[in-house]
């Protein structure tokens, strides 16, 4: 990915950030969701995956703390995180680096699969026996998902609140399982070659829009209502992944 002179996209990209942090600040996550689907309008989705990777990795990595009580959390979660890696391996193998119309449409339809899941308020209790298996399967399939569309949430988010975890418990494993996404999807796009070091340094000057979004975020989360915010940017992205795949 090659830009020259004062880039347009540079400001559309950062104003694209501030929200998407100013998401994530607000409900605690959204912020690869909102970031990709806006992106996308403007370029392709292996361009707007390469300077998504700082920005969540940052922001994930934080979403992690705190660390004493993360490797009891890990021990639980690694099949879950093995399958991660594993489906954005074979994902990336087989699809490439998400671009072209069909990398669109399936960015489309992961955005009004997550908000349509999310409006309807579906509840889906996983029983703790049937952990084991279901861990690397959903993470297998959510690694795919992440190899195709840039987008980490589906199936792995309605799966951790399955799990019926601890308010904290369950955004720490959200941190934890979208720290490795991130990870695996830039393997992924380096291996494909839509992630170099140029890349590196443009995804870094984002993260500074990303964390000044974020902490407006923080600062409205005391002001606003969660669920009608919530509620809301739903809406926003079921329309917005409508109108990629109509597109």
């Amino acid at each position: 990915m090659e830009f020259s002179g004062v880039p347009s996209w540079l400001v559309m990209a950062a104003g694209v950030f501030v929200l998407a942090g100013l998401v994530k600040g607000v409900v605690g996550l959204g912020l690869p969701t909102v970031a990709m689907g806006l992106l996308a309008l403007r370029m392709a989705p292996a361009e707007a995956a390469a300077l998504l990777i700082i920005p969540s990795l940052i922001t994930n990595l934080w979403q992690m703390l705190p660390l004493k009580t993360l490797p009891a959390l890990f021990k639980r979660m690694w099949p879950m995180q093995l399958g991660i890696c594993a489906g954005t391996a074979v994902g990336a193998y087989l699809f490439g680096a998400p671009a072209g119309a069909w990398a669109n449409v399936a960015l489309g339809v992961a955005l009004i699969v997550y908000a349509g899941w999310a409006l309807l308020g579906a509840q889906w209790r996983v029983a703790a026996g049937n952990e084991k298996w279901l861990s690397p399967l959903i993470g297998s399939v959510t690694g795919c998902v992440t190899a195709g569309t840039g987008v980490f949430v589906i199936p792995a988010v309605p799966y951790l609140q399955a799990l019926q975890m601890q308010r904290d418990e369950l955004i720490q494993a959200m941190g934890l399982c979208f720290t490795v996404s991130t990870l695996a999807l830039a393997a992924g796009l380096a291996r494909n070659g839509s992630f170099n070091a140029g890349d590196v340094g443009w995804s870094a000057v984002l993260l500074v829009p990303a964390l000044l979004g974020m902490q407006i975020g923080a600062w409205l989360r005391s002001r606003l209502s969660p669920v009608v915010f919530k509620r809301c940017l739903m809406v926003s992205l079921l329309l917005l992944g409508a109108s990629m795949v109509l597109r």
